[in-house]
Parts: structure tokens; C-alpha cells; sequence
């Protein structure tokens, strides 16, 4: 049960003065239907009412305020006309303005002979002095209890500035004292207030300084939000790690016999991520595992070594990718593997149907099938597994968190490796990933040359189209990238349809075409088409972008390359300069650029790095564009900003781990106190993981 002094914080905000039931509903959907709503929706910028000059020598476009005589209502004969009234005091004469009118209401507000406190956005009109709908006409009394420094906050349709103010400012002198749930030192080093105090300042900022996310009052919330996520991502990684799972014995025959066949030797990367997996396997706990590889760092060899292991210990595996063509992709890479060490595997996607598919079913059903690589067509409900030991997901960015839950629980104690090509900032792993255990593999397999990269304008593409033919006189295969599939009106990027006929124009029947918006048969065979070097030229659109593998493409040239983000140019970079051969990358551009353009072009000419890149991604465009907030199951803070709050992560980090092992169930005058904090955040379950011991 919330504990009891959370309750006028949980009431309705529709309690608050000037809130009713419609304007709840419009607040219900923009910030949530509770006063701590509210009062975690932060102010954005402020207005300073304490500029009060004459009206003789006000400054035009400023926001003042005066003490008038309201003087005379000015009633427009004709509906489109303003509404005026005139007021004025010993220094001049002021106008207010007013279009769509309610003369009964101005009427009542501003009565003839009236003296009122006015104030708002100061202009002139043909030399007379006027206010365009002030933001307060009061009496003297009722102006002073609104504050010199006003907040104003984002806002949405249907929600008036004033409205949204009033209400927030109501709520602030009902704050109770919660309990302390910050250790008194770590308070006193940062400089920071209790929580009611900070709540209060935030909302009643003094200065500019005070929105700043590194204030102090805005620095303790922000800790406080970070702490309480961290806590229920500890809690429930313990509470997995309490949760019996199977130890598989080393699969060293099958892992032996594996290398044996490789191409290459593995990385130093590859191995510690394979003796991670190898002894998370063999323990009896179940292992929740992030590896974490650079494009072309070769993690699916890594996921493979951690199947076999499974499957020695007579237990199945599954893969599941994003998209057909990635799990027909896997199949084909590891498919010659596995028939060679004689394991029975399957490819399932949505393509398998009727008579085909439930053959599909049975073999995984009775154990006939040992891996299986697939789609989301893995985690359906009719699928049913003899015994699945293993589930490995890849791309974990484009799946939630309930499709990973959905695969594990096929079986009985499943273990589960996700694998991403994105490299993630450190800050953002803690926070988003904190219930894992996270590998990096930031080694590239040896032999793989930099891909050359040149930042080019779009003025010279008849240049760049016409220098494809050296590159092709050398046998080599193009990616050529595109924004969108069909010329848009409305932005002027270049089509993937009409870039594509250009280029056949010259090359003929040597470029083929691929998009999101083909089918998933259509784009196989295109892509087929284009690795057994059918077609030379791939025009295509960021369908290309995750996992696509064919060592001969040698050359990358991206359209617009300054319309897309750093961790999307880092992946179409990456789908060249996997084989041997030497490769290069355009990224065409059409001017003027801004600054964060400008940034991203030159960090992507500077470095092949992707977690260096990632870090600046997060610099440039903060953490929910970073991750696709929504895609990724990172969590939408209210009062912390990863980017600018970043150092306050590994902190909340330690803290969480020490108060756990210190206090296991909360129940030390802390613990109690943060019980609070977790009910104050909604994070409610995480109770559940407490009273479960």
C-alpha cells in the first residue's frame, strides 16, 4: 500500500483551482492525471515581472508591469475588430488589446475608474503605447500573491500558460516533508536542500541560472528519479538472480571443433565475451547478458559459441533476429557450420505457412530441431519448444523488453544473451541495460582495413556517379543509400525510386533497387541478387542498415547524409569493409549546414570508433534520440537529463549497490525512507521484489 503522507500528492490534479474535467483530460495525456504530475513537469523558461518603468520611458518589446486607471472600453462595432481599453496613469497612456472578446468579462475584470496591475509584452502601434492580451490584470492585492519571477512551462493544445501555472502554484504550499531518503553527507557535500525545498525551488526559479539542469534544486531531483530507477533495476536483478535457472557444463568438443573451421583467429574481445557467456551458462543462476559489439566485431560467432553449450548439454537455442532478411542472413552464415557439426537447426519466419510451418512446430515441439533461427515468428504463442535452454536476441533495440520476456519463457530457467551493433554510451547502459550483464567488444577481426571516409557535397553527385565506373572496372559492389523511397513535395530529399533510375541511365541493369516498402520475397531476392554480384549497384533505403553482410561491397555512398543521425551513418558505414579489400565511404551533403550537421559529418570523417561515436551522438542529440527511447525500453525521465546529468550516474550506481548490501529489504530508517521514494515514482513492483525476500 502508498504509504499515507504520498496521498495529497497522489490526489487528482482536477483539485487544483482552475482545473476541471476537460482541461484534466488534456493534462491526463500531457503530463499524468496526479499532482506530482505537476510538479514533475519543470518550468522551461521564465518571465521577469520586476521590471516596472513609466509608461513615458518603457522599452519597446519588453514585458513590464504598471499600476493603471482603467479609463474607457473601447467596443468594437464589427466582430473581426479589436476590443481596446484605454488606461493610463501620471506617466502616460497604455492600450489593451484584445481580439475574440468577452466584453461582459473584460467589463466585470476592468471596471471604469478601476485601478489594476497590468502586465505583459509592452509594443507600439502607429506611436501609441499597447499590450496584445496581457498575461495579469489584478488588483493591487491579488497581483502580490503572484511570483516577480514567473515560470512557464511546455505546454500542449488546449492548455493555457496561466491556467498550467495557477494550478502548479497552488499545489506547492500543501508539499509535506517526506523522509530523508539522501545520506546526510552525500546532501551536505553536494550542496543540496531536502526534497520539499527543492520542489519549491524549482518551481519558483529566481533567475535564469535556476532552469539549468546543473542547478542545484533541479541536480537533487534529477538524483532522486536516478535513484529510484536504479533501485528497482537492482531489485530485479536480483530477484532474477534468486531465480533457479541450469548449469550447462563447457561445450569444449563442439567449441573445438567450430574454431577449427573458421577463417580467421578470434579477437581478444571475442574470447572474454565467450568466457563471460561460458560461465554465466554454467552457473545455475540465469544469466541476463548484453553483449555489446562494434559493427563487424563478429558477435555472432560469440552468440553461436554460447548455442553450442546449450545444445551439448542437450538443451535448444534460439536466435531471434529483427527482420527477415537479417535471420536469413544468419542462416547462411551459420547454417554450413552446423550441418558440419551435425546440429539439427531450422529458419522460421513469418514465410513458413500451413503445411510447412506446423512440420516447423513439431520438430521444435519434440526436440527434433536443436537451434532455431527466426523472426518474431519465434515468440508466437504456438510455438512451443521441447526444452529451450538458450535464447539469444539481436538488434535488442528493436524489440521490447515484453518480446525478450515472451522468447524466455519458452522454457524452464532460459538463459538470455541480447546482442546489439549499437554501441551504447557507459551512461546509457547503466540506465537503460542496468539489469544485465554487459559484454563490449570494441575489437575488430584482424586483417579488416579503415573504410576511407570523404565528406562530399551534393553538387558534385554527377562526379560522384560517373567515378562509380573505377570501382566497378575493379569488380567491386556499391551501396548507394537514400532517405526516403518516393520524391516528396514537402522535403526535398532525394528517392530511392528516382535515384535508382538515374543511375541505371548510366549502369544499365547493373542497379538494383531495395526498400522497406517491398516485400519480404522481393527484397530477399534483390538482395541475393546483389551478394552474388547479379547487380554491382544497390540503390537502397536504411533497410540495408542493420546486419546486412557482403564482404565484396566495397563502396558506401550516402544521400542526405546530414539528415541522419551518427549511430544510423556509423551502421550504413559499417555494412563495407568487411572482407579484405580496401573501402571507402561518401557521405554526400547538401549545404548550408548547421553546427550539429557539421559536428556529425566531421566526427564520422574522424573516427570508425562506434562507441566513441555513440558518446558524441549523445553529446549532439541527448540520450531518447540516441536509443529510439520508445524502441529501446529506455525509461522517459521527467527530472534527470542523461546527457547533462551523466556524472551523477555512476554515483546512484554505488549507492545502490552499498545500501543493498548494507540494507537487503529496506528496513533500516533509509530503507523505510526509500520505500518512499519507489511508491513517490510509481515504481510500485519493485515492493514486490521486497516482500518477496
Amino acid at each position: 500500500m502508498r504509504p499515507t503522507l504520498l496521498d495529497t500528492l497522489f490526489a487528482d490534479a482536477t483539485t487544483l483551482p482552475g482545473i476541471g474535467p476537460k482541461l484534466g483530460k488534456i493534462l491526463a495525456e500531457f503530463t499524468g492525471d496526479k499532482i506530482v504530475d505537476l510538479l514533475f513537469h519543470l518550468p522551461s523558461n521564465l518571465i521577469d515581472r520586476q521590471y516596472r518603468p513609466s509608461l513615458a520611458e518603457v522599452e519597446d518589446g519588453r514585458i513590464a508591469t504598471f499600476e493603471v486607471e482603467v479609463m474607457k472600453h473601447d467596443v468594437p462595432r464589427r466582430r473581426n475588430l479589436p476590443y481596446r481599453i484605454l488606461c493610463g496613469n501620471e506617466t502616460g497612456y497604455l492600450s489593451l488589446v484584445f481580439f475574440h472578446a468577452r466584453g461582459d468579462w473584460l467589463g466585470k475584470a476592468m471596471p471604469q475608474g478601476a485601478t489594476r496591475m497590468v502586465s505583459g509584452r509592452v509594443e507600439r502601434f502607429r506611436e501609441q503605447l499597447q499590450i496584445v492580451h496581457p498575461d495579469h490584470m489584478l488588483p493591487q492585492a491579488e497581483f502580490d500573491k503572484l511570483p516577480i519571477v514567473e515560470p512557464v512551462y511546455p505546454l500542449t493544445a488546449g492548455l493555457s500558460a496561466k491556467a498550467l501555472m495557477k494550478a502548479t502554484q497552488a499545489a506547492l504550499p500543501d508539499l509535506r516533508a517526506l523522509p530523508e531518503w539522501q545520506e546526510a553527507e552525500w546532501l551536505k557535500q553536494q550542496g543540496w536542500s531536502d526534497w520539499q525545498d527543492s520542489v519549491q525551488a524549482v518551481h519558483r526559479p529566481e533567475n535564469m541560472s535556476a532552469l539549468e539542469p546543473t542547478h542545484s534544486a533541479r541536480a537533487r531531483l534529477a538524483y532522486d528519479e536516478l535513484l529510484a530507477h536504479q533501485l528497482v533495476l537492482a531489485l530485479v536483478r536480483r530477484d532474477r538472480k534468486k531465480q533457479e535457472g541450469r548449469a550447462y557444463q563447457p561445450a569444449d568438443d563442439f567449441q573445438a571443433r567450430l574454431l577449427a573451421m573458421l577463417p580467421f583467429p578470434l579477437t581478444g574481445s571475442q574470447e572474454a565475451a565467450i568466457a563471460d557467456i561460458r560461465d554465466d551458462m554454467a552457473s545455475p543462476m540465469r544469466m541476463l547478458r548484453l553483449l555489446q559489439g562494434d559493427v563487424g566485431s563478429g558477435k555472432t560467432i560469440v552468440a553461436l559459441m554460447g548455442m553450442l553449450q546449450a545444445v551439448a548439454n542437450g538443451a535448444q537455442s534460439a536466435l531471434m533476429a529483427p527482420t527477415e532478411i537479417l535471420a536469413r542472413q544468419h542462416a547462411d552464415t551459420l547454417g554450413p557450420w552446423l550441418d558440419e557439426l551435425g546440429i539439427r537447426w531450422q529458419l522460421m519466419t513469418a514465410r513458413n505457412k500451413g503445411k510447412m510451418r506446423q512440420e516447423s512446430l513439431d520438430a521444435l515441439a519434440n526436440g527434433d530441431v536443436q537451434i532455431a533461427i527466426g523472426t518474431h515468428a519465434l515468440f508466437q504463442d504456438d510455438v512451443a519448444f521441447a526444452d529451450l535452454g538458450l535464447a539469444v536476441v539481436d538488434e535488442q533495440h528493436r524489440f521490447g523488453v515484453q518480446q525478450r520476456m515472451a522468447l524466455s519463457s519458452k522454457g524452464t530457467g532460459v538463459d538470455v544473451l541480447v546482442m546489439t551493433a549499437t554501441p551504447i554510451p557507459r551512461t546509457l547502459t547503466l540506465t537503460a541495460y542496468g539489469d544485465m550483464d554487459v559484454s563490449r567488444m570494441p575489437d575488430k577481426p584482424p586483417g579488416r582495413q579503415p573504410v576511407e571516409t570523404r565528406v562530399i557535397s551534393m553538387d558534385r553527385y554527377p562526379e560522384v556517379a560517373q567515378g562509380l565506373n573505377n570501382a566497378l572496372a575493379e569488380g567491386a559492389r556499391i551501396y548507394w543509400v537514400c532517405p526516403l523511397v518516393n520524391e516528396s513535395e514537402l522535403v526535398d530529399l532525394a528517392a530511392a525510386e528516382d535515384r535508382a533510375k538515374a543511375l541505371q541511365k548510366i549502369y544499365g541493369d547493373r542497379v538494383g533497387l531495395v526498400h522497406g516498402q517491398m516485400k519480404p520475397a522481393e527484397k530477399d531476392a534483390v538482395m541475393t541478387r546483389f551478394a552474388t554480384g547479379d547487380i554491382s549497384i544497390l540503390v537502397a533505403t536504411t533497410v540495408i542498415e542493420v546486419g546486412v553482410n557482403v564482404p565484396e561491397a566495397t563502396v558506401m555512398v550516402i544521400e542526405h547524409a546530414e539528415r541522419f543521425g551518427l549511430a544510423q551513418l556509423h551502421q550504413l558505414r559499417g555494412r563495407v569493409g568487411r572482407g579484405l579489400d580496401k573501402s571507402s565511404c561518401v557521405l554526400l551533403y547538401r549545404g548550408p549546414l548547421g553546427e550539429t550537421a557539421k559536428s556529425r559529418l566531421n566526427i564520422m570523417r574522424e573516427t570508425e570508433d562506434g562507441f566513441k561515436i555513440a558518446e558524441e551522438d549523445l553529446r549532439l542529440r541527448g540520450a531518447g534520440e540516441v536509443l529510439g527511447t520508445r524502441q529501446s525500453g529506455l525509461p522517459l525521465f521527467r527530472l534527470a537529463d542523461l546527457e547533462a546529468h551523466a556524472d551523477l550516474l555512476p554515483a546512484v550506481h554505488d549507492d545502490v549497490k552499498l545500501l543493498l548490501e548494507r540494507d537487503p529489504l529496506l528496513t533500516s530508517p533509509r530503507g523505510e525512507a526509500l520505500r518512499v521514494l519507489l511508491y513517490l515514482f510509481r515504481r510500485d513492483e519493485a515492493i514486490r521484489f521486497l516482500q518477496s525476500g
